[in-house]
């Protein structure tokens, strides 16, 4: 029989109800794989002394992790610096009081890198100790994956959701940007960081995501979808497992009765790719104005190298990025007035070994400043026996659909 621990929120919820499971008895069960793995995996930054009283609603008491940029009223909220060592919030922020109201129990906060952006945290990849479980969402990603909780909350400025995803075998789903509310969140980027979720498969996703924005976004789609294959501009970077992966992905989905054709971008969506670090470390910079005047030695020394270039570019560069986001974001949207889904890989390959690093997102950052919803879902097994993920992209908007898709895709690939 699974573990309590190991078991998905849908289906921890399909036995609380049935009345196979408590959610106290799964508290515990979590409480005890904290304490077996902890040491080792190193996902959260505090947890939660007690045992959260027990509140009625659709999360039916399900652990949640919580990513140390999101602020809580009961736990420090240190965003991964040394700056906000101690620091102790007066309020929630808006999602994790939503997922409170909604039934869910916060049993910690969970490892970031520093500011979601730079200096990696102390947490190991579930699945091989000496490798990165990817960033920025560290802890959150490794803590679903090992067992610890079974969702958790991340947020994506590049590819901090889908990259930790991949590289610890578990779902990650970036929604639409804005769509979770942001109050309360430490914001870097204001045109790029979106708050999601991780869970064990999609269906998780869809559960926490819908009760977090109070909508049903729970449906599985029914008929095969029209699937845009593209390596994105991250072909070059692709591992030869990842190609296999996504052809024999995109073979599979084909014989399920899916409409396959391999897509090219075009240059109005490929700028949107080269003007991502202009924005985000031009927004970025105005985001940590405070840190910077009052604790820059505080602040890792490529976080300042990349913030030092930013503050050489001229207003006039920044709304130009923001310009080709916009076009860019037009330009998929007619792309993709054919298709359904866009196939793509979620990391490069494995997770590298070692920890001073978390992984390029060089196969998510486009995603990201597009606005539409992502998702990572996880595939196969690479060379070493790490996860490999995949990743499927959507316009704007299209969050409900998105995540039907991914259930359908799941079904087939055998997850």
């Amino acid at each position: 029989m699974t573990h309590p621990a190991d078991l998905s929120a849908t289906e921890a919820l399909r036995r609380i109800a049935a009345g196979q499971l408590t959610a106290d008895a799964l508290w515990e069960a979590c409480q005890e794989r904290i304490a077996e793995r902890e040491p080792v995996v190193r996902a959260f930054t505090a947890r939660t002394a007690a045992v959260p009283a027990a509140i009625a609603g659709p999360l039916g008491g399900l652990p949640v992790g919580v990513k140390d940029v999101l602020d809580t009223g009961d736990l420090p909220t240190e965003y991964g610096s040394p700056i906000w060592t101690g620091h102790q919030p007066k309020a929630d922020a808006f999602a994790v009081s939503r997922a409170r109201s909604a039934g869910g129990r916060v049993i910690g906060k969970t490892v970031t890198t520093e500011f979601a952006t730079r200096r990696a945290g102390p947490t190991t990849n579930p699945h091989g100790a000496t490798r990165t479980p990817g960033g920025s969402s560290s802890g959150s990603a490794a803590g679903v994956a090992a067992g610890f909780f079974p969702l958790a909350f991340g947020t994506q400025t590049a590819g901090s959701i889908l990259r930790p995803a991949a590289y610890c075998g578990v779902a990650g789903f970036k929604p639409s940007h804005g769509l979770i509310h942001r109050a309360g969140m430490k914001v870097m980027a204001e045109s790029l960081d979106t708050i999601g979720v991780f869970g064990k498969r999609a269906a998780d996703c869809a559960l926490f995501a819908g009760v977090l924005t109070n909508q049903d976004l729970s449906g599985v789609a029914e008929t095969a979808p029209r699937i845009a294959l593209c390596s994105g501009p991250a072909e070059g970077r692709l591992t030869p497992e990842t190609r296999t992966l996504l052809d024999d992905t995109a073979h599979r989905l084909s014989a399920a009765g899916a409409k396959v054709t391999t897509l090219v971008l075009p240059e109005a969506v490929l700028a949107v790719d080269q003007a991502h670090p202009t924005v985000m470390h031009g927004e970025t910079l105005q985001a940590l104005a405070w840190e910077r005047a009052h604790h820059r030695g505080q602040m890792s020394e490529v976080l300042n190298e990349r913030l030092d270039w930013a503050e050489k570019m001229t207003a006039a560069t920044l709304a130009q990025g923001r310009a080709t986001f916009a076009a860019g974001r037009a330009a998929f949207a007619d792309l993709m007035a054919d298709h359904d889904i866009l196939l793509t890989a979620s990391a490069p390959g494995e997770a590298p070994e070692g920890l001073d690093w978390t992984g390029e997102p060089v196969c998510n950052a486009l995603w990201t400043a597009l606005h539409g919803p992502c998702i990572t879902l996880d595939a196969a097994r690479g060379p070493a026996g790490m996860p490999l993920g995949i990743q499927l992209v959507a316009p704007f908007g299209w969050d409900a659909a998105l995540l039907g898709w991914a259930q359908w895709v799941e079904t087939v690939i055998g997850k």
